[in-house]
């Protein structure tokens, strides 16, 4: 029989551990049952939190910036470099993460932290960004990040509007010729698992808004503020997948940066070097916090299964819940999930005892797939 090898390609557990955690918990499982399997680990991401992350753990350096928050204090955020190419990742400037808890700033919360990390990428020689979207606490049309990165954008009196999404209501002039040059000579690819468009019942303000901190009243300023900027901009860029990720940030790297949209988790299986490491298993175990809906339509695990079984490898899924049934859990190419809710159906302790239940789960995947 041919020896067992195993590809550890997960993402994060969101709220209890990181995908480098995950792959390291499904090993020690594995190993309990078959001492001597060969595993080989590559935590992925799609572009959201956590890209930065899967990078370095991939060989990427890690580096460091101070810039600007969301609220507009300075905040450390981080990016990764491997040569000339950079992963940077939005939610490290202007994620949700930096806003103390409670607190919202739906209307002024601003990505000029994200410009300022992208000019850090740009200073560190990077001629590709990979930029990952996703987590922002920002709905501003990526306005900040322009200004950033040498944009202005003035009201009638030829001042500079406001911070954040609701500013871009006073807009009269948007003057793009101060932009940083060496954008010209960058390979800017904008990764992202969400493809809505800028505004409207799909775009960013009406989907996202409310866990920004949004209210109805806020949602509609910020459609109209954000469909304004897109008129003095480009309205035709406004329509375009992935210009409403990360509360717009997407259509302003299209608009004035020459970013090209990418889905995320197909980006990052290229920059992680997922077909070499895909090409040396015999088994796939992929998996995410949540198992659900949402994963089919172009999270990590959906991606990691669709490659995998083009190369005609068989995968299973670890997650903390799932939400899909067998068939659909089957048209993505998963042949078996392995849920923690299963072992511990209390979602708080199951979440606090998240590494231990993992190990676990990964037994009976080695019990049932490799012994």
């Amino acid at each position: 029989m041919e020896t067992a090898r195993v590809l550890v390609a997960a993402d994060k557990f969101k709220g209890s551990l990181t995908a480098v955690q995950v792959a390291e918990r499904v090993t020690a499982g594995l190993r309990r049952v078959v001492p001597g399997v060969q595993v080989e680990t590559l935590p992925v991401a799609d572009g959201g939190d956590g890209t930065v992350a899967a990078a370095v753990a991939a060989g990427f350096e890690r580096r460091e910036a101070r810039v600007t928050g969301p609220l507009g204090d300075p905040v450390t955020a981080a990016y990764a470099l491997r040569g000339s190419t950079a992963v940077v990742e939005m939610a490290e400037a202007s994620g949700l993460q930096h806003l103390p808890d409670g607190v919202f700033a739906p209307l002024t919360a601003t990505t000029y932290g994200s410009g300022e990390l992208l000019r850090a990428a740009l200073e560190a020689g990077a001629t590709t960004i990979v930029f990952g979207v996703g987590g922002s606490a920002t709905t501003d049309g990526g306005a900040g990040m322009l200004a950033a990165l040498g944009a202005r954008f003035l009201d009638g009196d030829g001042k500079p509007v406001g911070p954040g999404g609701g500013g871009l209501a006073e807009l009269a002039e948007a003057d793009l010729s101060g932009l940083d040059a060496r954008l010209k000579d960058v390979d800017l690819v904008l990764a992202s698992d969400v493809d809505n468009p800028l505004t409207g019942p799909k775009g960013a303000p009406e989907v996202y808004g409310r866990q920004k901190g949004a209210s109805e009243e806020d949602i509609a300023v910020l459609d109209a503020a954000l469909s304004h900027y897109a008129s003095v901009l480009g309205p035709e860029t406004a329509a375009l997948p992935g210009a409403g990720a990360a509360g717009g940030i997407g259509y302003g790297a299209l608009v004035a940066l020459g970013a090209r949209f990418r889905p995320g988790i197909e980006v990052m299986l290229d920059v992680l070097g997922f077909a070499p490491a895909l090409a040396r298993a015999t088994l796939v175990i992929t998996g995410e916090g949540s198992l659900d809906e949402q994963t089919l339509h172009g999270k990590a695990p959906a991606g990691v299964a669709a490659a995998a079984r083009e190369a005609g490898i068989e995968v299973v899924a670890v997650c903390g819940r799932l939400a899909l049934s067998q068939e659909a859990l089957s048209g993505a190419g998963i042949a078996r999930a392995y849920a923690l809710a299963e072992l511990e159906p209390d979602p708080a302790v199951s979440m606090a005892q998240a590494g231990p239940l993992l190990e676990r789960a990964a037994e009976s995947i080695a019990r049932d797939f490799l012994s």
